[in-house]
């Protein structure tokens, strides 16, 4: 089985609520010594990030001695306009003037149910371009928190588990299919598959099969055919 948000995330999640002073959010990021902290109401439910990006704003905006005013290139504020995924946020200079976590958090917060897989969370944070998820249950309670750094986690599966694996599943779909014998070899879990089968689609399908299964690194497939049914590229775009 595949692992689940709840099996890598950290339970020991640093936070701060919403009346949060602009000192002591800071003083809790450099503790604790994280880039971002989950901003939560009096319910312990999650309303917003409070990152370093949010903070630093008050040092880039402070004053400089009274020469021209200063103004963020075009690309910063393009990104400071723009939020994750798209939505709008508020402007750095807004920011640079907050004093309370409330204030300076980037909401809403992206965040993750604990039985979404690790695919999933790994797919919410390219999509929303964050680098953690909060974990939340079904009220928006704070769980735990789920970094790249947690999800990187299922690479660490052990070659043999990874072995079993592959061999399951190699199992189960060639059961129906005559003429086929293959196997599995794993190393640092770089997996590289022998054999034989009958159709060249076969030998594609386990590879594919075997790419997707979580830890594995990359395959290498070289499990010898004896019918080519797949279409050549260029046939397949003739016929359409």
């Amino acid at each position: 089985m595949d692992s689940t948000v709840g099996d890598v995330m950290t339970t020991d999640v640093a936070t701060v609520d919403e009346a949060a002073g602009y000192r002591d959010t800071v003083r809790t990021l450099v503790e604790r010594r994280v880039s971002a902290l989950p901003v939560l109401d009096a319910e312990r439910r999650v309303v917003g990030i409070v990152s370093e990006e949010d903070l630093l704003h008050k040092e880039e905006f402070a004053d400089n001695g009274g020469l021209r005013a200063y103004r963020p290139p075009p690309r910063a504020r393009m990104r400071a306009r723009l939020g994750g995924g798209g939505v709008l946020a508020e402007p750095a200079e807004e920011k640079a003037a907050s004093t309370t976590a409330a204030e300076l958090m980037t909401r809403p917060a992206v965040t993750v149910a604990p039985t979404a897989s690790v695919v999933e969370a790994a797919r919410l944070m390219e999509k929303h371009g964050v680098k953690r998820l909060p974990v939340v249950d079904d009220d928006g309670r704070i769980l735990g928190i789920a970094a790249r750094r947690d999800l990187l986690r299922v690479f660490l599966r052990t070659d043999d588990d990874i072995a079993d694996a592959v061999e399951r599943e190699i199992g189960v779909a060639t059961s129906a299919v005559s003429g086929t014998a293959a196997a599995a070899s794993v190393h640092d879990g770089e997996v590289t598959l022998t054999g034989s089968v009958l159709h060249r689609s076969t030998a594609q399908c386990l590879t594919r099969m075997t790419a997707g299964l979580e830890g594995v690194v990359s395959v290498d497939n070289r499990i010898t055919w004896q019918i080519d049914d797949v279409l050549p590229p260029y046939i397949t775009w003739r016929t359409l």
